[in-house]
């Protein structure tokens, strides 16, 4: 019985760390969608609207979208980039422009675009500050 208890003891703390290693990276990513929340008020907001459903044939809507949650670097481009062209997104045609934002620290573009992957319905994996930077520096060549 001892020897049962002394297992079950020195156990605890694996089962803890576990625990905690599987938790960590969803706690890092609901820091990002909060960080991106505040982003997307004061930056998207006015275009795409609170619920992210945009504006018909003028700002594309963000919810449930091939260009939200598809390609990432096409994503973080747009961002980078903004968008001056004619677009069909899935069957609707938006016409829209949309300046670039690469103001934005690589942090609050990552955070963003989390932000809206896993917001109004949508569910993506994050976008990594290690993505910006790479599509950024890309970008500059």
């Amino acid at each position: 019985m001892k020897r049962i208890l002394v297992i079950l003891l020195l156990s605890v703390p694996f089962c803890l760390s576990a625990q905690t290693k599987k938790t960590a990276p969803a706690a890092g990513m609901a820091a990002s969608i909060t960080r991106g929340q505040k982003v997307y008020l004061q930056y998207c907001l006015s275009c795409h609207q609170l619920d992210g459903g945009g504006v018909p044939n003028l700002n594309p809507p963000l919810v449930k979208t091939s260009y939200v949650t598809g390609d990432k670097v096409r994503l973080i481009k747009v961002v980078l980039n903004g968008f001056a062209q004619n677009v069909n997104i899935d069957g609707e045609s938006y016409s829209n422009n949309m300046p670039p934002q690469n103001m934005l620290k690589d942090q609050e573009i990552a955070d963003v675009l989390t932000y809206v992957r896993n917001s109004f319905s949508n569910k993506g994996t994050a976008i990594t500050v290690a993505q910006v930077k790479a599509v950024r520096a890309k970008n500059k060549k």
